[in-house]
């Protein structure tokens, strides 16, 4: 194997992860100087050749924020593979012009790649949805002072720091607490905890037959008595409640009123009469 594709071969974390690691060690970092130049010739000049070194240069850099999520269970060598993605997404996005270096600038984004991919892994069913939720997942650990489940101070005391309601704090706890489970329990049907799967115990009522055919029986009753009721009003009357609540763009009192040519008072009458001649005829 050539020198070349060895490189290439070892720049690949999932490949051998200690191999990897060495080997970006050994990568040069870049001077300030350096990395000004690198800048400026990817931001004005497009050069690839430039991106390829700048992130070349800060794998390293990687691999040590990836090292501080190593305790949700995930691969090490995914972290850094997502960590990477963030990486040349921040690369792309730097201008030299902002005063500060890559590897300040490239920290939110390596560590954004890093969170998305943990909260789709984690578990099979996320647990952190809404923005509060992210920041609780992320914080709760090292906000933790002891294993065991927080008290009322500690929760206030958390929620008070990540700016976020107590109730979300609790509810997060509790989320990080469980573990996924299998809806219809183990397959081997000898297990003494197959009863317990939730398939033995939750039942979805919404597809009852005598439910379902209760609940069409009533919407065919109710829509009868309905179009009767209607058809007993006079034309102009059933022309009214059409525009005002059965069309999809519903007309206004004054586009109703210069129809007619009367007032838009005399319309809200004719449709309050209209209303209650329905209701008494629905509830005969």
């Amino acid at each position: 194997m050539s020198k070349e594709l060895q490189l290439r071969h070892n720049l690949v974390p999932g490949a051998n992860l200690e191999s990897y690691i060495q080997t970006v060690s050994q990568i040069p970092v870049l001077t300030v100087e350096e990395e000004r130049d690198l800048a400026h010739r990817l931001h004005h000049e497009g050069d690839l050749e430039a991106a390829r070194q700048m992130v070349l240069s800060h794998l390293r850099f990687v691999v040590h924020i990836a090292r501080s999520y190593s305790g949700y269970g995930l691969a090490q060598s995914d972290l850094i593979q997502e960590g990477n993605v963030g990486l040349m997404k921040a690369v792309k996005r730097f201008n030299p012009e902002f005063g500060v270096r890559l590897v300040s600038f490239a920290v939110h984004w390596i560590k954004a790649e890093i969170h998305e991919f943990i909260l789709r892994n984690w578990r099979i069913v996320k647990v952190a949805t809404t923005k509060a939720q992210r920041k609780l997942f992320f914080n709760l650990r090292s906000s933790k002072k002891r294993l065991e489940w927080l008290n009322s101070n500690e929760v206030d005391a958390i929620a008070d720091d990540l700016g976020v309601a107590p109730k979300v704090v609790r509810e997060m706890e509790g989320r990080m607490s469980s573990h996924d489970a299998s809806f219809d329990g183990p397959m081997d049907d000898d297990d003494e905890a197959a009863w317990q799967a939730p398939a033995h115990y939750l039942q979805d009522h919404r597809q009852n037959p005598a439910t379902m055919l209760e609940s069409t029986d009533w919407t065919e009753d109710t829509n009868g008595r309905l179009m009767s009721a209607l058809a007993e009003l006079d034309e102009r009357s059933q022309d009214i409640l059409r525009e005002r609540w059965l069309s999809d763009s519903k007309s206004t009192l004054h586009e109703l009123a210069d129809r007619y040519g009367v007032s838009a008072e005399r319309i809200r009458q004719l449709e309050k009469n209209a209303m209650k001649k329905i209701r008494m005829q629905m509830v005969a």
